[in-house]
C-alpha cells in the first residue's frame, strides 16, 4: 500500500512525539525529523531551507528582546533584591489577613514579572517565604501552593518572554500582545490574592500573622522600606512597560533600556560583582541559544510538514466534526494542558501553536484572544501532577518533612483560579482586548 503525502505528514507528526516522550533533544529531533522526511518530500532543497530558516531566525528583529529581557530577568534575580522587597511589602500587608501568603504573592508578581523565570522565582521564593510561613504556623498546602502559583505569574504578566515567542510564531505584534496581557495576568493574581484571603477569612488558622508583626510598626519605618526595595524594581519594571505600551520604543529597545537598569539597579544595591555578571551573561546565552535552536528546528519541521500537506489533514478533520468556535476552543485548549505535561511552553508555542493557527482563522478567533488564553493554560501545566515542575522545584528547596503530595494537593486550587480567569476572558473578551483597542485602533 503506497502512503500519500498527508499520511506520512502524519507520521512525521507522531514520530516526533514518540522520540520527545523516550527523552531526546527536542530541537535537535525537530531538526533531525525535518531533514529525513523533507529528504523524501523534497529532496535537497530541504538543506537550502535550513540554511535561510536560521538566517531568517538570526535577523529577526522581534527576537532580539529575548535575550535582553532574560539579562535583565536573570541580573536581577542574583542580585539579592527579593528579600528586601518580601520583607518591605510584608510589612505593608501586616493587616491584611494572610499577610504573609499575600505579601508573597505580591512579591512574587513583581519579580516574576523582573525575571519570568519560574524555576528560578519559586526556588527563591521557596527558600525565603516558604519557611516564614510555616514558621508562622501556616498551613502547609496553602504556603506551598502559594510559592507555587505566585512563582508562575511571569509567564503571563509582561515583559513575559512567552509573549514575544508568540508574536514571533504567529506574526502579531507583540506591543499589542503586552497590552492585551496586562489586565488578565494582573486578574489572575488578584485571583489568588482573593482566593488566600477568603481561606484565612473562613479559618484564620490556616494562615495566622506572625508575632513580629503583630505590633506597631512605625509608619516611616514601612514607607523607608519600599521606597528603598518596593519602588525601584517597580519603577524599572513599569517602565520598560509603559515605553512599550505607549510606542515610545520598541520592544527591543525597551528590553536594552531594561537590562541597563537592571546593571544600574544591581551596583546601587552594592550587589554588582564581575561573578554575577558573568553567570547572568552566560545563562542568557545558553537559554537564547535554546529559543533560536528550537526555532530553526521548529520553522523546518513545520514547513515539511505543511508541504507534505499535515496542516490539511488536521484542519479536515476539525470541518468534520462540525464544531462551533467555542468547542474548538475548548479542545484546543485542552490539548494544551495536557501537552504542558510532557513539554515546555517554549516547544508548545513554537512547535504546536502554529498547528492551531489556520483553524483560529476558519473559527474568526481573534489570535490576540487565542495567545492569551495559551498563556493562562501554560501556567497549569507547572501546578497540575503528575508533572508539576512548579511543585519539584519547591520540593527541592523546602524542609524534608513537606511531602510532593501536600505541594501538590495545595497548587491544584490555584489551577482552579487560572480556569476562572480563562472564562472570564472569554466570555468577557474586554479583559485583554480594551488596553490594544485603546492604544492601538
Amino acid at each position: 500500500m503506497t502512503l500519500t503525502n498527508p499520511e506520512i505528514g502524519m507520521i512525521q507528526l507522531a514520530s516526533f512525539i514518540i522520540i520527545v516522550l523516550l527523552g531526546f533533544p527536542i530541537a535537535f529531533t525537530l531538526v533531525a525529523m525535518g531533514v529525513f522526511f523533507g529528504l523524501y518530500a523534497m529532496g535537497p532543497r530541504v538543506f537550502d531551507l535550513i540554511v535561510t530558516n536560521t538566517y531568517d531566525i538570526m535577523s529577526n528583529d522581534t527576537l532580539t528582546a529575548v535575550p535582553l529581557f532574560l539579562f535583565m530577568g536573570y541580573l536581577v534575580e542574583r542580585a539579592n533584591i527579593l528579600d528586601r522587597l518580601f520583607y518591605s511589602i510584608q510589612m505593608a500587608a501586616r493587616r491584611v489577613p494572610a499577610s504573609l501568603a499575600v505579601a508573597t504573592l505580591v512579591t512574587c508578581a513583581l519579580f516574576a514579572t523582573a525575571t519570568g523565570i519560574v524555576g528560578a522565582v519559586v526556588t527563591l521564593m521557596g527558600l525565603l517565604a516558604f519557611p516564614a510561613m510555616l514558621r508562622a504556623g501556616y498551613d502547609t498546602k496553602l504556603a506551598a501552593g502559594v510559592v507555587c502559583a505566585g512563582g508562575c505569574l511571569g509567564i503571563m504578566i509582561p515583559p513575559s518572554v512567552l509573549l514575544i515567542l508568540y508574536g514571533a510564531t504567529t506574526g502579531i505584534s507583540v506591543v499589542q500582545l503586552y497590552s492585551a496581557a496586562f489586565l488578565p495576568g494582573f486578574l489572575l493574581a488578584g485571583l489568588y490574592v482573593v482566593y488566600v484571603v477568603g481561606r484565612a477569612i473562613i479559618n484564620p488558622s490556616l494562615a495566622p500573622k506572625p508575632k513580629e508583626l503583630q505590633g506597631d510598626l512605625p509608619f516611616t519605618t514601612v514607607v523607608f522600606a519600599l521606597v528603598t526595595s518596593f519602588f525601584p524594581l517597580a519603577v524599572l519594571i513599569l517602565s520598560v512597560l509603559g515605553a512599550i505600551i505607549f510606542g515610545l520604543a520598541t520592544p527591543s529597545e525597551a528590553a536594552a533600556v531594561g537590562a541597563l537598569g537592571s546593571i544600574i539597579l544591581a551596583a546601587a544595591y552594592r550587589s554588582l560583582t564581575f561573578q554575577r555578571l558573568k553567570e547572568a551573561v552566560y545563562l542568557t546565552a545558553r537559554t537564547s541559544a535554546m529559543v533560536c535552536y528550537l526555532f530553526i528546528g521548529s520553522w523546518t519541521f513545520s514547513s515539511v510538514f505543511s508541504y507534505l500537506g499535515g496542516h490539511e489533514v488536521i484542519e479536515h478533520w476539525v470541518l468534520a466534526a462540525h464544531l462551533n468556535a467555542t468547542t474548538f476552543l475548548i479542545i484546543a485548549q485542552f490539548i494544551i494542558f495536557l501537552l504542558g505535561w510532557p513539554l515546555e511552553w517554549t516547544e508548545i508555542i513554537i512547535i504546536f501553536v502554529p498547528i492551531f493557527l489556520p483553524l483560529i482563522k476558519l473559527f474568526n478567533i481573534d489570535p490576540l484572544i487565542f495567545g492569551i488564553l495559551v498563556a493562562l493554560n501554560i501556567q497549569t501545566s507547572f501546578n497540575t501532577p503528575p508533572m508539576a515542575m512548579a511543585a519539584y522545584y519547591l520540593k527541592g528547596v523546602a524542609p524534608p518533612h513537606v511531602k510532593l503530595t501536600e505541594i501538590f494537593a495545595g497548587a491544584l486550587p490555584f489551577v482552579f483560579m487560572v480556569f476562572i480567569c480563562m472564562a472570564l476572558v472569554y466570555i468577557f473578551p474586554g479583559i485583554a482586548l480594551w488596553l490594544p483597542h485603546q492604544f492601538y485602533k
